[in-house]
């Protein structure tokens, strides 16, 4: 029988947790190396500071086994925000275990509980055909938007 899962706000104490998770998963999908000070940097930038989003954790029998980050992005056209998950992991042994239906389930209940939010968007590798079939089991479909961007050569910022 498998253990029930919790689902919390991630803690300073999750920091090496969240940094290992999205270490993992920009190897396991853009097979990319993360510079792990700057995504230190940059996880502790974020719990310290809730006006740029928030990280849910999940916990199976007092381990963590999965997590997300939200952040949100104001729309004009819709007079509110949108929340956007990243940073998704779920560790190898808690897949196909409910773990991302879990967090998926949570953030869906904080958002439609919020009135300022109008929806929740994430951005998949094409590739990743076994994320997408998730996502799409949850309700989640494609956009007409192809996503573009512009990156900085910042060296991750101090």
């Amino acid at each position: 029988m498998t253990k029930p899962l919790s689902i919390r706000d991630a803690k300073r104490s999750d920091l090496a947790f969240i940094v290992d998770a999205n270490a993992a998963m920009a190897i396991e999908t853009e097979h990319r190396q993360l510079d792990r000070d700057v995504l230190a940097r940059g996880v502790a930038a974020l719990l310290g500071a809730p006006h740029r989003g928030f990280y849910l954790v999940a916990e199976r029998a007092g381990a963590a086994v999965g997590c997300v980050l939200v952040t949100h992005e104001w729309s004009d056209w819709r007079n509110g925000d949108w929340w956007w998950l990243q940073s998704v992991y779920v560790v190898p042994d808690a897949r196909r275990g409910g773990v991302f239906r879990a967090l998926h389930g949570e953030v869906a209940r904080r958002a439609q509980a919020d009135p300022e939010v109008v929806g929740l968007r994430l951005y998949v590798e094409r590739d990743n055909t076994i994320a997408q079939a998730t996502y799409a089991d949850l309700g989640l479909g494609p956009t007409p938007y192809l996503l573009l961007e512009h990156t900085f050569p910042r060296g991750g910022r101090g």
